[in-house]
């Protein structure tokens, strides 16, 4: 998309407007780490400051900061105090910080605090920022409760879902990236919900950038094909189903080559089960854009995606999606035209709809065409300004007149 096409979407949609916001951004992960939280964030980051906000950006301190500074960071941080995630020691959640915010935003007071994460620090700046009446605006990007069930820890379902919905409902407005999420938690009792979809950089994911000199490293042969797994090796991706469906591929095509991008707590359990994959462990900028655009297929069996940024990579690769009718997936494909579709929960249909595109590469070209120009409109500048103009919303006197509201609900 050119500039003069992002120019003409921010004008006719949501035009810049006159007050510059400072706004305190509030998580538990940042980049350089790699997954869909971090990444669309420093999007967002991005897009705010291009468009003269100011941003200060609240995270734990993570092992990365104990290197030395490369350059002048272009966003005011604190870095708070923090502890490994289990199972991801690579990772760290927040502490609980409210004192530490409290005496930061008295001192100098944040138009808006947005909450990206749910976690300890999470909870501390929401109540720091109702203790001083600060307009709140928070993310629902991950179903942890969901989760909970690929942990073996499904008794825990109820509580974190009601913790959720009290942070939620804490807030003035929950941010979700899709209609069908938003239906979903408000039967739920989430209130205040204004979907916000994730936008993509289609310059930096292209099938431009398909190399055949990557192709031939993972032993490619002209006229053979790649299928291809993007995201976290973790439970709540499904990997057992993502192995099952890789096996039932090369059983149809035994020339087929499996390439796995991702790394996590189940990486060994793909190569146990799926010994034929290739293991490229985490790939970020060019070298991932390349390996999407190098392959040919994409299989994503998550079911517990929040959206899955990884999808619209895949399509803006021109890459022919098999996923879930759900998330992303099911807000951007439409079946057989721009990718393909199994219905949520029918994993035996997930397979066969992946072996018969195995089987059957005649439609690759037209999907693979129409998968790339459905993405091309879901420019980040629009996504960006959607939020600015929810956040400006915020700071108007006629909610400020009723931000206490929410004061007596954190007693």
């Amino acid at each position: 998309m050119n500039a003069a096409t992002d120019t003409s979407l921010l004008v006719e949609n949501y035009p810049a407007q006159r007050m510059s916001l400072r706004v305190a951004i509030v998580t538990e992960t940042y980049p350089p780490e790699i997954n869909g939280v971090a990444t669309t964030l420093a999007r967002l980051v991005r897009g705010l400051q291009v468009r003269g906000h100011d941003v200060q950006l609240v995270r734990p301190r993570q092992q990365q900061d104990k290197l030395p500074a490369t350059g002048v960071p272009a966003t005011e941080e604190v870095l708070t105090k923090g502890m490994p995630i289990p199972k991801y020691p690579h990772l760290r959640m927040g502490l609980p910080s409210k004192k530490q915010l409290v005496s930061l935003w008295t001192l100098r007071r944040p138009d808006v605090v947005h909450i990206a994460t749910e976690g300890p620090l999470g909870w501390s700046a929401l109540q720091a920022a109702r203790k001083l009446k600060l307009p709140v605006s928070s993310d629902f990007r991950t179903n942890f409760d969901a989760y909970s069930h690929h942990y073996r820890l499904g008794w825990l379902h109820k509580p974190i879902a009601a913790y959720l919905r009290k942070f939620h409902n804490l807030a003035d407005c929950t941010l979700v990236p899709t209609q069908q999420l938003r239906s979903a938690l408000s039967a739920s009792g989430f209130e205040r919900l204004h979907v916000v979809a994730r936008g993509i950089d289609t310059a930096a994911f292209d099938p431009a950038l398909r190399d055949p000199v990557l192709r031939r490293e993972w032993g490619v042969a002209p006229g053979e094909r790649v299928a291809l797994y993007v995201g976290r090796l973790a439970p709540e991706k499904n990997p057992q189903l993502l192995a099952s469906t890789f096996n039932a591929m090369l059983a149809a095509d035994p020339n087929l080559t499996c390439v796995v991008v991702g790394d996590g707590p189940s990486a060994a359990d793909i190569r146990q089960a799926c010994p034929q994959a290739r293991m490229l462990g985490s790939q970020t900028g060019q070298m991932l854009a390349r390996c999407y655009a190098s392959a040919d297929l994409f299989i994503f069996p998550s079911q517990t995606e929040t959206f899955g940024n990884v999808t619209l990579e895949a399509m803006a690769s021109g890459l022919v999606v098999v996923a879930f009718d759900h998330a992303a997936a099911a807000e951007v494909i439409t079946h057989r035209h721009n990718g393909w579709l199994a219905p949520l929960g029918d994993d035996n249909s997930f397979i066969q709809t992946a072996v018969s595109l195995a089987l059957d590469p005649t439609s690759d070209a037209v999907v693979q065409q129409a998968a790339r120009a459905t993405v091309l409109a879901r420019d980040w500048t629009h996504i960006v300004g959607q939020v600015e103009h929810i956040w400006l919303g915020l700071t108007q006197p006629a909610h400020a007149a009723v931000n206490t509201r929410w004061q007596a609900q954190l007693t």
